[in-house]
């Protein structure tokens, strides 16, 4: 008999011993059909004992697959990422060779239109000094004959003489004629020395390394970018003494050139610009250039070094101006700082190495950027 039909009648009925004439067949049925249920019981818990197993299993598979699929997608990710950042290199690189090349041909067609300029301004300053000696002889036969004439002519034809004279303001002439030719040669000499500020600034001569004078190169920029600030700033030197610099002298007056142009485009109607230099320590310089602008505003203050990135009108700038110098300032071991506060200045300084780094450390900072600006 099934122990739970047992159980039942030994609680119920007081035992089996009882029972009526023929409830015994019918608890014996009763107690198969239990036997029955039991074991199909059994079957159906092994079936899913067995299909929890293997449910177990195919979850474990699955979650194997998921971590695989999980990890290959991550290096895909990285993978993406890292082609993303390569191609943005490639670009910046693509594009700063085409700024560079740009720039060089601009250098090298400054150098040779200074170069014809100085054929003619040669000529025309060995004339003009000829024709002042030229002036001063006939001025000086003029004089003879005012002083011999009126012994020497009637004084009807003196009187024509007088009034020729006068109608040509001869006292007017000796006096304004030595003062033309003087601005003349002023003049050319201003012409020389711009068409030698070309020269120095562009250096197309000089692609090594050399010791070079950071003044120099500096009153030579901003001679040819003076179109650029006269209009819209006062310039202010503080120059401290500078000992010569080893450096790329040309890419170097490029950064000069971008810095003070930036300022000048900063100042809305007219302020001052302010440069001034120095020695930090014995082996390093700084230039900084100041302007009394309108700032950089704070959350364009990290990105001011990215290629393309520029504030600027449309038409005004390409991006590439902050990019190249900061570019070239790390390729000379150095570093670009820069302070700004909107509504008050902007400050960049450049910090140089008195003996040229050829290659950069990797834990030298290529930038410092403040959100104030410095005195």
């Amino acid at each position: 008999m099934h122990p739970l039909l047992e159980r039942q009648i030994n609680r119920c009925l007081g035992g089996a011993d009882g029972l009526p004439v023929g409830w015994a067949d019918f608890f014996a049925a009763v107690g198969d059909a239990y036997a029955r249920g039991d074991a199909d019981r059994r079957m159906i818990e092994r079936s899913l004992d067995e299909m929890s197993q293997e449910l177990t299993e195919r979850n474990r598979d699955l979650r194997g697959e998921l971590e695989a699929r999980r990890v290959t997608e991550k290096a895909l990710l990285a993978e993406k990422a890292e082609q993303t950042a390569l191609i943005r290199k490639l670009e910046e690189a693509h594009n700063q060779l085409l700024q560079s090349e740009k720039l060089a041909s601009i250098g090298q067609l400054a150098a040779g239109v200074a170069h014809e300029i100085n054929n003619p301004i040669g000529f025309v300053n060995s004339n003009l000094g000829t024709l002042a000696e030229y002036v001063e002889s006939l001025l000086s036969v003029l004089t003879a004959y005012e002083i011999e004439c009126p012994r020497c002519v009637s004084p009807e034809v003196q009187q024509r003489i007088d009034a020729v004279r006068a109608a040509a303001e001869i006292d007017y002439l000796r006096k304004d004629i030595g003062l033309l030719l003087a601005e003349s040669r002023e003049g050319l000499a201003r012409v020389k020395r711009i068409v030698q500020d070309l020269k120095d600034f562009s250096r197309v001569d000089a692609g090594d390394w050399e010791w070079v004078d950071l003044h120099r190169g500096l009153d030579s920029t901003l001679n040819v970018v003076n179109n650029e600030i006269k209009y819209k700033a006062d310039l202010v030197k503080e120059y401290g003494r500078l000992p010569q610099v080893e450096c790329l002298a040309s890419q170097l007056n490029q950064v000069f050139m971008n810095l003070v142009v930036n300022a000048a485009h900063a100042i809305a109607d007219r302020g001052t610009i302010t440069i001034r230099t120095g020695t930090q320590d014995e082996d390093w310089v700084w230039i900084e250039i100041a302007d009394t602008g309108s700032g950089i505003a704070p959350e364009n203050m990290k990105r001011i070094f990215d290629p393309f990135f520029t504030t600027k009108p449309v038409g005004q700038g390409t991006g590439l101006g902050l990019s190249l110098s900061y570019g070239i300032v790390r390729k000379h071991g150095g570093r670009l700082e820069v302070a700004s506060e909107p509504g008050v200045g902007t400050t960049f300084k450049v910090i140089l190495p008195v003996r040229g780094v050829r290659e950069v450390s990797g834990n030298l900072p290529g930038a410092t950027i403040s959100s104030q600006a410095s005195g």
